[in-house]
């Protein structure tokens, strides 16, 4: 899935998740009853002026159900009129981390864990059945192996000193924000950078808000880059089946994720962009490209 650089005005976009728990071979899946509408569908919503689609994903799941989550795979989206505008609804795999009550309002009043066959039966309307066909075609638990391009840090043309001093510029630190609430959804507990200030300044939000440490790896670097090395660095990560972000530059990706990955058609990433393979049982199984 790519996500544009923008949208007509004129589509609705919202945001949500099928929520999974228990046993892969049989996991239950959540849905959420709206007495408005006295239906029963995913948590989901509208996204907020200027919203990362994911971010808003994240949120809608845990007003909606008290649900935490950790993202997988992306799911087709949705579309359908709402009035005379179209709304499209983007949904994500996402397996359950915790959970706490949610009391009853007006706009959901009531949360079920159901088995995926019954959660078809329950289920209002056909599009969501169909998102539910696509959760069930690869497996629900995946681990994200996550490529971020370093973000915004102004022209090399303008910078007089060395290049790997070169900092985020005000639009890329904004991005590295972005990043940050987007990345804790597919939690990586390992961050790995090329040593260049941009690259480490990309990770460094999500990285205090984890607790983690950066690990620097000059065969990421631009002048260093090292394709033995680094290859070794991603499989072992791949090997690992812990949740792994990568920074690095755009002369570096391109040929790092095409040599990790051959279904990648085009692994070109706009600065602050990131891709996700989701791997399981040592094969990918889904591909994500997102702008910041």
């Amino acid at each position: 899935m790519t996500e544009p650089q923008a949208h007509p005005t004129n589509v609705i976009r919202a945001a949500g998740a099928v929520v999974w728990r228990g046993a892969e071979s049989s996991p239950e899946v959540v849905l959420v009853h709206r007495p408005r509408y006295d239906d029963w569908s995913f948590p989901k919503g509208k996204l907020k002026s200027g919203e990362h689609v994911i971010a808003g994903a994240l949120r809608e799941v845990g007003e909606e159900t008290g649900i935490t989550v950790e993202l997988g795979r992306s799911l087709p989206p949705v579309h359908y009129p709402k009035g005379e505008r179209l709304k499209r609804v983007d949904y994500w795999v996402a397996r359950m981390i915790s959970e706490s009550p949610r009391p009853a309002d007006d706009e959901v009043d009531e949360v079920v864990w159901l088995p995926v066959e019954e959660a078809a039966r329950r289920l209002t309307y056909e599009l969501d059945v169909e998102v539910l066909r696509a959760f069930r075609a690869a497996p629900p638990a995946t681990t994200p192996l996550i490529f971020v391009r370093h973000a915004l840090a102004g022209a090399r043309k303008d910078w007089n000193g060395d290049d790997d001093e070169r900092p985020l510029d005000a639009r890329g630190r904004r991005q590295a924000e972005v990043l940050a609430d987007v990345l804790s959804g597919y939690r990586p507990a390992k961050l790995v950078s090329s040593p260049s200030k941009r690259c480490v300044q990309t990770l460094e939000p999500y990285a205090e808000r984890s607790g983690l440490e950066i690990e620097f790896e000059p065969s990421l670097s631009e002048t260093r880059y090292d394709p033995q090395t680094s290859l070794r660095l991603v499989t072992d990560a791949l090997a690992s089946g812990r949740n792994a972000a990568f920074c690095s530059h755009g002369k570096v990706l391109p040929d790092l994720i095409s040599k990790v990955c051959d279904q990648v058609e085009d692994a070109r990433l706009r600065k602050g962009a990131f891709m996700v393979l989701h791997h399981a049982d040592g094969r990918i199984v889904g591909v994500d490209h997102y702008l910041v």
